[in-house]
């Protein structure tokens, strides 16, 4: 007689063969090509989710990771279930939970879709090979990108170290395949390994700090679709002259949908190239895959500057002004407001990521890896290629990066593109009973319009903690100064 688990599925002992399907960022049914490729073995299927031990890793989930993927996962398994199966989530070295799969459950097939950081490239290697000595079958294939790192190529067959270039040689190649269908059924085994629950990965955090998050996301696959439904009719048409706008939902938000792959980049492509506005995004989309792309050719950029002679920079290590950045107290309500975005919804918009990196950056002269690390934590779309390429973009240490020269004035950026004060208004409410020309400085204020918005500075809001013309100037010194040491160095 067959006994039956609690949500109904058989567990009778046998020794029907089965394949292994490893999810990571890859959360998804639709469009995943190591899924489908199991499917199609017509063995019975496993899927299976695997937490990696967070010691020993540079790279740990941060907070806002952790809670994303927990819902990522119930809905998956929710997915699954439909489909007549549903997913077993295992905990520790996955090199040792897929080997004993292997003897629970007579695996002879194991296939994921690949993954691009330095960490997971090593570990992947490493675990084909045990796993091919043990006799199994491993393939792996490309579920996160529009193309593979190393099918680009310059003319002289070497990577791109330029956006343009490598934009133009993506609309050159052969275009990205159509998305596969998620499937309708997973023909499940008849005796289901041992699985933990996904609560009892301890992923949400102990103290509820989400509620923001919560407010405005909904992870999973059908809220990525859903996401790219809304963003396609009421945004893309005008998405060009709104992007950079922070108070108007003009972008697509679909970052840490793609992060945890609930949805792939062939399903955007397809989705948005026949429309006849969606160039600007698309392009974005590509300057997503030179991140990756950049990663994959630099692995040491997350922790070292890509131009070698950033690493002698003069930074100056202020504990207390990397935490008034952290704590969104700069006095800069641009700045601030972005901050502060970040802390209740887990996102920033990504004019305003650009501003408060200057200014923690090329203001207070902070290491660019401080913001890259306060990011990783408190992000949901924290993605260790676009957050690293991001980062070393805006400190002019990267490939293609901005000139160190260039120094965003928060001041002129919030008055060119929060011109009523509507996004500050919003996240910095103490301002918001001032005017539209204030509220971008309120130092600038008169004492009668101070106290009629009822502001007392550096006590309801601070005054700013580093004067901008003086921020300005320390910091093209110190450009200066590592300019002149490399002359030496080299002459």
């Amino acid at each position: 007689m067959c006994e039956i688990d609690d949500e109904g599925f058989h567990i009778n002992s046998n020794t029907q063969e089965t394949a292994v399907i490893w999810f990571r960022n890859d959360l998804r049914l639709a469009d995943n090509p190591a899924l489908n490729a199991a499917i199609a073995t017509g063995l019975a299927v496993l899927p299976v989710f695997i937490q990696v031990p967070e010691e020993g890793s540079q790279w740990p989930l941060g907070g806002a990771t952790k809670w994303w993927l927990h819902h990522s996962l119930k809905k998956l398994n929710e997915s699954l279930v439909k489909c007549g199966s549903k997913l077993i989530v295992r905990s520790g070295n996955a090199s040792e939970i897929l080997l004993a799969l292997v003897e629970e459950a007579n695996v002879r097939r194991i296939f994921w879709n690949r993954l691009y950081e330095p960490e997971s490239i090593a570990r992947d290697s490493d675990l084909k090979s045990k796993l091919q000595v043990s006799g199994v079958q491993v393939e792996s294939f490309n579920g996160s990108l529009l193309f593979e790192p190393w099918e680009v190529r310059t003319g002289e067959g070497k990577p791109f170290q330029v956006f343009t270039p490598f934009w133009r040689a993506c609309l050159a190649a052969n275009p990205p395949s159509p998305p596969i269908s998620a499937p309708k059924n997973v023909r499940s085994p008849e005796r289901w390994p041992v699985s933990l629950s996904i609560d009892d990965l301890m992923l949400e955090p102990t103290i509820d700090w989400a509620a923001g998050i919560r407010e405005m996301w909904t992870p999973g696959e059908q809220g990525a679709m859903q996401r790219l439904h809304n963003f396609t009719i009421d945004h893309m048409p005008k998405y060009a002259c709104q992007r950079d706008n922070p108070a108007n939902e003009g972008t697509s938000r679909l970052s840490p949908h793609m992060h945890f792959g609930e949805i792939s980049p062939r399903q955007i492509w397809h989705e948005l190239i026949p429309l006849p506005s969606s160039g600007p995004y698309l392009r974005q989309v590509i300057w997503r895959e030179f991140a990756h792309y950049m990663l994959y050719h630099h692995p040491r950029t997350p922790q070292e500057p890509f131009r070698a002679e950033f690493r002698n920079f003069p930074w100056r290590a202020d504990a207390a002004k990397l935490q008034a950045w952290t704590r969104a107290l700069t006095g800069y309500p641009l700045v601030d407001a972005g901050m502060r975005e970040l802390w209740h919804t887990g996102w920033m918009h990504n004019r305003v990521r650009m501003v408060v990196a200057s200014f923690l950056v090329k203001h207070l002269l902070q290491p660019w890896q401080e913001g890259a690390a306060w990011f990783w934590d408190t992000l949901v779309d924290a993605d260790l290629a676009n957050n690293t390429f991001g980062w070393q973009w805006v400190a002019g240490c990267g490939a293609d990066a901005a000139p160190y020269f260039r120094i965003f004035n928060p001041m002129l950026q919030s008055k060119k593109f929060d011109p009523n004060g509507d996004y500050i208004r919003r996240w910095v409410p103490e301002l918001r009973g001032l005017s539209n020309d204030s509220i971008h400085e309120p130092w600038l204020a008169t004492v009668f319009e101070l106290a009629d918005a009822g502001i007392k500075l550096g006590v309801s809001y601070p005054y700013p903690i580093i004067d901008h013309v003086a921020a300005r100037n320390a910091a093209l010194e110190a450009f200066q100064t590592l300019r002149d040491n490399n002359s030496q160095l080299n002459g």
